[in-house]
């Protein structure tokens, strides 16, 4: 039994993609070949000083190893493909390509959604409760939030590609995006998608929006925990454990936002493609620089692990 419907008669799709100028497509080739270079060197390089350096060996650091290691695979599975296209002539996608990348794209941005949060729940015992930390945040509690991160990304996209699966594509098959992104593949059914778009709220309710006033509510308890410290100098270590962890969340619930929370049943083509832009391949290649650049314990581990390589 196929999971798709057998009425589909659509075998791939025609990705329009960001422009159509041919110049332009080749400039934006090497544009984003080079976000890409950027984006990996940079997830990998967390990867490995977070797993080498005793200094790192803590909570925050292990949810930032879980972040870069999804964002390596959010650009993998969508940046090859644009830089493909930037050269093709026809820049077509198969119809299993297509909802294969739909699925990876869903579950990695779910699972990021709970990781973000479970990355603002260690900062919360960490500032608000210092001396319960290490035993609060103990390695199998840890081990369990990043499972379950996991799980609630992957439960997420199996059951919106599944109900997406089921409607018929019979024409036409033109996407004017640059991936195949589920709110833009509804508009190519030849059924009645409101059951699926109640489906993409909810969801996006469950994955997106409870998380993000769960993460809200976690800071205002962080705000007014560093607000009772004595000491300006306190306040301010306390405030830099966070500024990195907020910047990313809101770089990447912004953009999340505009694309699945957008009222009304219209898309305009450029914001999605920009919004898409900004969280799938923008964000994942800022994250590794703002917890570097922001970080001084990422600094010095980076500078001292170096050193003792170059002095081998």
């Amino acid at each position: 039994m196929l999971p798709w419907n057998t009425t589909t008669t659509v075998d791939e799709f025609i990705l329009l993609g960001l422009t159509n100028n041919q110049n332009i497509q080749v400039l934006l080739f090497f544009v984003f070949l080079i976000c890409y270079i950027i984006s990996m060197t940079g997830n990998i390089l967390i990867i490995w000083i977070s797993s080498v350096h005793p200094r790192l060996s803590t909570p925050m650091y292990f949810f930032l190893r879980n972040l870069s290691f999804l964002d390596i695979w959010y650009t993998s599975s969508i940046i090859p493909n644009m830089l493909k296209n930037f050269l093709s002539v026809k820049k077509s996608i198969s119809f299993i390509g297509c909802f294969t990348q739909m699925f990876i794209h869903l579950s990695l941005g779910g699972a990021e959604c709970y990781l973000l949060l479970s990355m603002a729940y260690d900062r919360y015992v960490a500032i608000c409760n210092p001396l319960h930390y290490t035993k609060s945040m103990h390695p199998a509690l840890c081990i369990q939030m990043a499972i379950l991160s996991w799980v609630g990304g992957l439960t997420n996209s199996i059951f919106q590609t599944i109900y997406t699966l089921q409607l018929p594509f019979c024409g036409p098959n033109v996407i004017n995006h640059f991936i195949c992104e589920e709110p833009i593949l509804l508009e190519l059914a030849c059924r009645d998608t409101s059951l699926n778009k109640t489906i993409i709220f909810i969801c996006a309710i469950a994955v997106a929006v409870v998380p993000f006033f769960l993460i809200l509510i976690t800071y205002i308890y962080i705000i007014s925990s560093i607000l009772k410290i004595s000491t300006s100098r306190g306040r301010k270590k306390a405030f830099s454990t966070c500024a990195s962890h907020v910047l990313v969340v809101i770089l990447f619930y912004g953009t999340i936002f505009s694309m699945y929370l957008r009222p009304g049943p219209i898309h305009v083509a450029n914001q999605d493609k920009m919004a898409t832009l900004f969280y799938s391949v923008i964000t994942p290649m800022l994250n590794p620089l703002i917890y570097t650049f922001r970080n001084r314990d990422v600094k010095e581990a980076f500078k001292e692990t170096t050193r003792k390589i170059l002095s081998q």
